[in-house]
């Protein structure tokens, strides 16, 4: 079966982020807060998804900002380490994404346990980190060499802070994905983290795939996830849970606890 069906059904899962705080070696690092600091905010943003009832979590190193193509391998184990601090308060599915690096993602996502990763994994780009051709074939490769075939993998075909080169529409593109790579589910995104996809790109993309978990990647909110969920098979959602909906500001456990009441509402409808 689908690994992605096999984890959720039918039941339109919402993914929520837990936006990791910038790592070692990257610009943004806080080195007085150190490490355990990036474990606090994390534990803190995952009590309160989890409180709100989302149906998984994604790990991911939004705040690792300039991105880059190939990862420092401090990013990798650190997210390793402080996942593995919070592995006993997880009750849900969770899932991982380093940017922009699906070598590491797959390695991250064999050494934690998670269920599922998202990553660019498909094109060729023209990008604000340079020339980016990712491989799907490798990726796959990997994670069946570490022994984890069972890895959902979510293949972003719509890749953000980028300019897909490949000038066939987004719904060939993405059923050709499809056809050669056998992602879990495809997701489709907004222009940048917290934009939201062109519900006409969702819909376009989600006709070709009847048979594929479609999701949306970005900028879901409050206000659009009803309309959203009657295209998508799911929505992996982070800036709309925070504090005053801004990405880079802690989980809101009042806003995650109404957007799931939301979804959920949309889901029985």
């Amino acid at each position: 079966m689908n690994n992605f069906k096999r984890l959720f059904g039918d039941t339109k899962p919402v993914i929520a982020m837990v936006h990791l705080n910038a790592l070692p070696s990257s610009p943004l690092y806080d080195q007085d807060g150190g490490v355990e600091a990036i474990v606090e905010a994390a534990r803190k943003d995952l009590k309160a998804l989890q409180d709100a009832d989302v149906d998984a979590v994604m790990f991911g190193n939004e705040n690792d900002r300039p991105y880059e193509l190939k990862v420092d391998t401090a990013s990798t184990a650190t997210m390793a380490y402080v996942i593995g601090c919070l592995r006993s308060e997880i009750k849900k599915p969770f899932g991982v994404n380093v940017l922009w690096d699906p070598m590491s993602s797959v390695a991250l996502a064999a050494a934690v346990g998670a269920s599922f990763l998202r990553e660019i994994l498909t094109g060729t780009y023209a990008s604000d980190m340079g020339p980016w051709t990712p491989n799907a074939g490798e990726a796959m490769r990997y994670r069946n060499r570490l022994g984890r075939s069972d890895i959902a993998m979510l293949d972003n075909v719509s890749a953000e802070f980028a300019y897909s080169l490949d000038r066939r529409e987004l719904s060939d593109r993405a059923r050709s994905a499809v056809f050669s790579s056998i992602p879990d589910a495809v997701l489709v995104s907004g222009a940048i983290t917290g934009e939201a996809a062109n519900m006409s790109d969702l819909e376009a993309v989600k006709r070709v795939l009847p048979n594929t978990p479609v999701l949306a990647n970005t900028g879901v909110k409050h206000e659009t996830v009803a309309d959203i969920l009657k295209v998508a098979d799911g929505c992996i959602v982070g800036s709309s849970l925070k504090v005053d909906g801004h990405t880079w500001n802690p989980v809101d456990p009042a806003r995650a606890a109404e957007f799931m009441q939301l979804a959920k509402r949309a889901r029985k409808a």
